[in-house]
């Protein structure tokens, strides 16, 4: 994907995440945006006592996706993006 699109999925993301504090400094729209997925996934944003796991974080950001008023073609990328990060845990 380009660096712009990127940037649109990062604004998608944010949508539908909007008190999530994404860090976007000198890091490109696409590193932050994985980054994002991977501390979802990870639920770094959770205490660690009540911390879910990938599988069911996953299960909830897709049902999240699915459900948002996003454009159908963004929310595959998003689910794309989103089950490529939990493939690189495996």
């Amino acid at each position: 994907m380009k660096e712009k699109t990127f940037l649109y999925l990062l604004n998608s993301y944010r949508s539908l995440w909007n008190n999530r504090q994404l860090g976007y400094t000198d890091s490109s729209a696409e590193a932050v945006l994985k980054e994002a997925i991977k501390r979802d996934l990870l639920d770094e944003n959770s205490h660690p006592r009540i911390r879910k796991n990938k599988e069911e974080k996953y299960y909830l950001a897709i049902k999240r996706i699915i459900e948002s008023s996003l454009h159908e073609k963004d929310k595959l990328q998003l689910i794309q993006l989103y089950t490529e990060s939990l493939t690189e845990f495996r």
